[in-house]
């Protein structure tokens, strides 16, 4: 199944962590956003994130198989859960999964928030400009909507390494 994965880190090898993720997935990888800088969100005394945008696909992956290489991607990357939306080292985000909805608690679907974060919704329109969140409507028009000071808070780093 084709996942869109939302990449963040803001603690160590920032830039490592991501392309751990993308190392990792390797063939499975259709698309890589460039890396942007974005303030934290939620609790905002903490450093500034690294955040990309990855669209993967594997048919031998369900969402719930994404969901699980993400969280062992982030247990490697020594991720510790001690504060909601606190620093780490690095957090694999399932944004949405060919179209799949889920409301169990472990595995919401689509991610919920994306809707109002620009450090997903810019990263990801680089790499799928016609790129839809169901339920939500096209993401160009979710950036649209979000104010001016969202989307200037999320600045343009670099292309993703290879």
């Amino acid at each position: 199944m084709r996942a869109v994965l939302s990449l963040g880190s803001n603690l160590g090898d920032r830039l490592g962590y991501l392309r751990s993720v993308v190392e990792f997935f390797g063939p499975a990888v259709v698309a890589v956003s460039s890396v942007y800088e974005t303030e934290p969100w939620g609790v905002e005394d903490q450093p500034d994130f690294l955040n990309a945008v990855c669209i993967v696909d594997d048919p031998a992956r369900d969402a719930w198989a994404w969901l699980r290489a993400g969280q062992a991607l982030e247990a490697r990357a020594g991720r510790v859960r001690e504060l909601r939306w606190g620093p780490r080292t690095l957090d694999v985000d399932v944004v949405t999964v060919d179209g799949v909805r889920s409301d169990d608690p472990e595995l919401l679907l689509p991610h919920p928030g994306t809707p109002e974060r620009a450090s997903v919704l810019i990263p990801w329109l680089e790499i799928d400009p016609d790129a839809v969140l169901p339920g939500h409507g096209p993401v160009r028009a979710l950036l649209e909507a979000r104010p001016d000071s969202d989307r200037a808070s999320v600045r343009l780093l670099q292309p993703f390494p290879r």
